[in-house]
């Protein structure tokens, strides 16, 4: 698991200048490969998998962040970010059972992407969601 975040996280400073940036890439790649077996009508199982478990350890990696003390992230968006990264651990688990779908991932994925990139989301279309 540290080998994958080493890797992707050496590959992506080579192409970002700060460490938002470089979270934004890491979630885009990973989201993007979500994206990719979800839009297959019958995707390969084992690139399915793979893409699945590289979100789960992104999220485990980024809770491992999160509950460092060199983390200077405001207390309750560490605590709400932790909740988070349980819920797209049990999300992933249903997933990997057929009672839910990738594109759940890809949306909370997607909503991090946009905090990351400085876009906050209409309140009013979340709660449509």
């Amino acid at each position: 698991m540290q080998q994958l975040a080493y890797k992707t996280y050496g590959e992506v400073t080579s192409r970002t200048a700060n460490s938002g940036q470089i979270e934004y890439a890491i979630f885009e790649e990973v989201t993007q490969a979500l994206k990719a077996v979800d839009a297959q009508e019958i995707p390969q199982p084992t690139v399915w998998a793979e893409a699945i478990d590289r979100n789960l350890k992104l999220w485990q990696i980024l809770s491992i962040d999160l509950m460092s003390d060199a983390n200077e992230l405001e207390p309750t968006l560490k605590k709400n970010l932790i909740a988070l990264a349980e819920s797209v651990r049990r999300i992933s688990y249903h997933v990997f059972s057929r009672e839910a779908e990738i594109s759940e991932l890809v949306e909370i994925n997607e909503i991090i992407m946009q905090g990351l990139a400085g876009h906050v989301p209409n309140p009013a279309i979340m709660a449509a969601k």
